[in-house]
């Protein structure tokens, strides 16, 4: 079988980087995956702490080398991105500090009165690293094209698979033009470093490290460069997790606070570049089903659309809340029903 071999080349190749490094000998065990083709295990070495392995394999169209170029930006203004022990970037494979398990998701699963000082401080970390452009520096910016290329996922997955018809190259491009006029006027100059999937699956909680470093860091290798509010709203406005109207609004003071932006114009930002975000993820979720077989990120698009709602709600953005409400149906149980019915093979 080609996927056996395939599958037995993978392993031999991890077991070679492995040998004679840090993780030489260490015990292995699975820790994850992702909506990626990456993979991680965690590796227990005899007598030392443990490590994980990231195994991004080049030729299922992952590439290492900007995960490891924005962890040395993250660690050069001392933030807690996991240090690098080993690297085999044209493999595919890192071996990296191992920051624990107490995910913000997981810590306020048991620890739910803890809410507004982790979030605080996720907050205050990315307040001090929208205070650094030198991080964005040589980054790809998160401009219109990028805008339209992301957006373009609700029209291309979720919209033919909820309406059973393909979506009309007229109606594709009417709605790109909308968002791409939704964004326009929130170009900021410098940019930030924007790490865009800043939620609590992604920050770990290390009590033990001092000021922002308490924020462990995950999953910013696909950082641009753009506006202060992008992560924010990727904070706020979870695809996983529940946050009250209270928190938000308690946590965008705290940022708006904290730096010297125009408040009326952020909020402007924070409802443009939201319902750009979360209209790109229920067409992200719904192509994770229909192409790459994975169910478990249907259930979380109702989530999604209720922030979708909620950010489309600003006066600004009045003529893409009337073409949404016009063409794309919302994640109702039939239309779910009609998704899940609509992967072939």
């Amino acid at each position: 079988m080609p996927g056996a071999a395939e599958a037995g080349l993978r392993a031999a190749l991890i077991d070679a980087f492995l040998a004679g490094g840090p993780g030489a000998g260490a015990r292995r065990a699975h820790l994850a995956g992702d909506a990626s083709n990456r993979r991680y295990e965690r590796l227990l070495p005899e007598g030392a702490a443990p490590l994980v392995l990231m195994d991004a394999p080049p030729e299922k169209g992952e590439d290492v080398r900007p995960f490891v170029d924005v962890t040395a930006r993250l660690r050069r203004i001392g933030l807690s991105a996991p240090e690098i022990r080993a690297q085999d970037p044209r493999a595919g494979l890192l071996l990296l500090e191992d920051l624990g398990d107490a995910l913000y998701a997981r810590v306020l699963e048991g620890r739910p009165d803890d809410e507004a000082m982790l979030y605080a401080a996720a907050v205050d970390l990315l307040a001090a690293l929208h205070r650094l452009p030198q991080a964005a520096e040589g980054l790809p910016p998160y401009d219109a094209a990028v805008y339209r290329r992301e957006s373009a996922l609700a029209t291309d997955w979720y919209l033919p698979a909820a309406t059973g018809r393909a979506t009309a190259a007229p109606l594709r491009a009417a709605y790109l033009d909308l968002i791409e006029a939704a964004c326009a006027p929130h170009a900021v100059r410098p940019p930030v470093c924007v790490l865009r999937d800043y939620h609590a699956e992604n920050l770990v909680w290390l009590p033990e490290r001092a000021g922002d470093a308490r924020v462990g860091l995950l999953d910013y290798q696909d950082a641009l460069a753009g506006h202060p509010a992008y992560d924010l709203v990727s904070l706020l406005e979870d695809a996983r997790r529940d946050t009250s109207e209270a928190l938000r609004q308690a946590m965008i003071a705290r940022y708006l606070a904290a730096s010297d932006t125009a408040p009326e114009a952020f909020r402007a930002a924070y409802a443009a570049l939201g319902a750009q975000r979360n209209l790109k993820i229920v067409g992200i979720f719904a192509r994770l089903w229909l192409r790459d077989g994975k169910p478990q990120y249907l259930s979380l698009i109702p989530r999604v659309w209720a922030h979708v709602q909620r950010d489309l709600g600003h006066p600004d953005l009045a003529a893409l809340r009337a073409f949404v409400a016009a063409h794309l149906p919302p994640p109702t149980a039939e239309v779910l029903a009609r998704l899940r019915a609509a992967r072939s093979g």
